[in-house]
């Protein structure tokens, strides 16, 4: 049986929130966010356990990664 996703669409939606307000450009938040869940979607395929979309996770580890300055850098 599927497990339910641990975060809810409030947390997803300030943490999506918080990317947008750290970066100066939408578009390049956007593709980051692409490239990440894509790459995510590459590793869900052997790990089939995994029940949280790629999207969902991107938003969810580059919001995390906001108190490294060297990712917010890439992304201005």
């Amino acid at each position: 049986m599927l497990k339910k996703n641990s975060f809810d669409s409030s947390q997803i939606m300030f943490r999506s929130d918080a990317l947008l307000a750290a970066a100066s450009n939408r578009y390049k938040i956007t593709v980051g966010v692409a490239k990440r869940a894509k790459e995510r979607r590459k590793q869900d395929m052997e790990n089939v356990e995994e029940v949280m979309k790629p999207v969902l996770r991107a938003i969810i580890e580059m919001s995390d990664e906001l108190t490294q300055p060297e990712i917010i850098s890439e992304l201005k």
